[in-house]
């Protein structure tokens, strides 16, 4: 992890496994998102983050079905030792709320439950365009109370956290908001672990302007994102949207969080600025920030063909699992 001052960062500064991907990007001709239809995105992302090849060992995984008004929301449970009852962690994936599923973050999830020592609940929310904000907000939170609800049939009734990549760290942050306001069956969340999470629909930061393009996520693509996800721009001011606008009495009462964040991401500014206010609301916030890393690179340790793995996905793995099993202990 790069310790080098933000003001005197160049591109040369990059990760050398992030930079050998993104170079081979650019070698095979990776078409850019938004140039593609949503089903064309899906099964691009789907092919460059569903590995063949032999997944982390988790102890049991299975999948269910959440029965929801007109619809059932998918999950996969990681349980690293059925033998105990463990801590719960309900885990969103990225993938700009258009793409993405169980299969393309396994490996986030296999590493979240083994390295946290926890019961992983994979959620596969719905996505825009076809359901646009706040579907995958209703699934997420909706996955969240089953959980709390169902403890005891997960084994999984020794706390509990949510957890998420990007667009996933969006809807985890939501969620631990939508349990402070509601007061009746709402889920008691003690631990947030939030990676590089998109917090604001605004792109006036001095990040989007510094990787705009070239670093894996790119200023075009979470235009397109945003545009896929919500019904229209006024949704963007939605603290449900926008969690870094929520006022601050609901803030104050967030549990802890644990943050990581990159500096070769055109969201690090608001990633920062949500940490802050976090901290400015009297919430704890273990903030460790990967100065020489790019977007997404937690799921990047194992990729599909030719494209190499970023080592230092191992690492902040470990750091998430330590945040998780120190928050519940």
């Amino acid at each position: 992890m790069s310790t080098t001052p933000i003001d005197e960062r160049r591109a040369e500064d990059v990760d050398s496994d992030a930079q050998a991907l993104l170079d081979e990007l650019v070698e095979v001709g990776a078409p850019d998102l938004t140039h593609l239809s949503p089903e064309q995105a899906r099964a691009l992302l789907g092919d460059l983050f569903t590995p063949d090849v032999e997944p982390e060992s988790v102890a049991a995984v299975n999948e269910r079905k959440i029965r929801a008004y007109a619809r059932d929301i998918r999950v996969r449970t990681y349980d690293p030792d059925p033998s105990r009852d463990l801590p719960a962690v309900v885990y969103f994936h990225g993938g700009g709320w258009v793409a993405g599923n169980l299969d393309t973050h396994d490996g986030v999830a296999r590493s979240l439950a083994n390295e946290g020592d926890c019961v992983v609940v994979s959620v596969d929310y719905r996505k825009g365009p076809e359901h646009p904000f706040p579907a995958a907000v209703e699934d997420a939170y909706l996955a969240t109370k089953w959980t709390a609800d169902n403890a005891a049939e997960l084994g999984a009734t020794e706390g509990l956290a949510v957890a998420g990549e990007s667009a996933g760290g969006n809807l985890a942050t939501v969620v631990a908001q939508m349990a402070v306001e509601k007061d009746v069956g709402a889920p008691d969340i003690d631990h947030q672990v939030l990676f590089y999470p998109v917090t604001d629909h605004s792109y006036a930061t001095r990040s989007y302007e510094e990787n705009a393009d070239g670093y894996f996520l790119t200023t075009r693509a979470m235009v397109w994102f945003w545009n896929h996800y919500l019904r229209d721009d006024i949704d963007g001011a939605n603290p449900r949207a926008s969690p870094l606008r929520a006022r601050e009495r609901i803030l104050a009462e967030l549990p802890p969080a644990a943050l990581y964040t990159c500096g070769y991401d055109p969201l690090r500014d608001e990633q920062f600025a949500y940490g802050e206010a976090l901290e400015d609301a009297g919430v704890p916030v273990e903030h460790t920030h990967y100065d020489d890393m790019i977007h997404d690179f937690a799921n990047m340790r194992r990729l599909a063909g030719p494209f190499p793995g970023v080592e230092a996905a191992d690492d902040v793995r470990r750091r998430a699992g330590e945040a998780l099993r120190g928050a519940f202990e």
